[in-house]
């Protein structure tokens, strides 16, 4: 795998003033993520996980510090910039899948594709996560974890660069989270996509190149692991 800097987070903070207490969520981040690899995210609730993907994603802005994607500043980006950065760089999956009830599930994929430069074609994308079968289906009609994989196909229509995942299991039981993982791993796999997922399971650490650690608000590990598991080989 080639070590080509995706993102380089130098010295990141993020304060939060609420009311007459500040909360400090980062502390100090320095992380370099490389391009087709997947790292996990793991730390207890609280430690700032979400905090520094949603900067790393352009949702966020950092207190002070720097992040750079592909060589240029996110932190000195302004509106538009950031705003094309998540239409055309980044895809986007969170623990609820927000999908619009009213579209079926190659409508609610269509919703991407049709603001995106270059992209799949809903059905492909939706064929990718396993659910061809069910394009024309509503969420309603839909499992949990088929949900969940209809907002992946979403997120990685529009072929981004970089795919963020925050808690994407969490609203799953383990037999349909693995499933999910499954076609990240999939997706990381044969589209090379970079891929950061956030837990705060330990046990899927397992599958990723890289498993980075947060407490307080700091990187307290980095460990890099020898031999990726499948998700299929992961219990909890």
């Amino acid at each position: 795998m080639s070590k080509e800097v995706v993102f380089c987070a130098n010295q990141v903070t993020k304060t939060y003033d609420m009311g007459e207490v500040q909360v400090h969520a980062l502390r100090g981040i320095d992380l370099e993520l490389y391009r087709g690899e997947l790292v996990v995210l793991l730390g207890a609730s609280g430690s700032g996980k979400s905090t520094l993907l949603n900067i790393l994603g352009g949702l966020d802005a950092a207190t002070s510090g720097e992040v750079d994607y592909c060589g240029n500043s996110l932190s000195q980006a302004g509106d538009k910039a950031l705003t094309d950065y998540r239409r055309h760089h980044v895809g986007f999956v969170f623990q609820f899948y927000n999908l619009i009830p009213s579209l079926t599930a190659e409508e609610n994929v269509a919703v991407v594709t049709e603001i995106a430069d270059d992209p799949m074609a809903p059905f492909d994308a939706l064929d990718l996560v396993g659910l061809a079968d069910r394009s024309d289906h509503f969420p309603a009609q839909l499992s949990g974890g088929q949900q969940q994989r209809v907002a992946i196909a979403r997120a990685i229509a529009k072929k981004p660069h970089v795919l963020l995942c925050d808690e994407p299991t969490g609203a799953l039981d383990s037999k349909t989270g693995i499933v999910v993982l499954e076609v990240l791993e999939k997706i990381n796999r044969e589209l090379g996509t970079t891929t950061a997922l956030i837990t705060h399971n330990a046990d899927i650490a397992a599958m990723a190149d890289r498993v980075v650690t947060l407490a307080d608000g700091k990187i307290v590990s980095i460990v890099k692991n020898e031999t990726r598991k499948s998700p299929s080989e992961i219990a909890w």
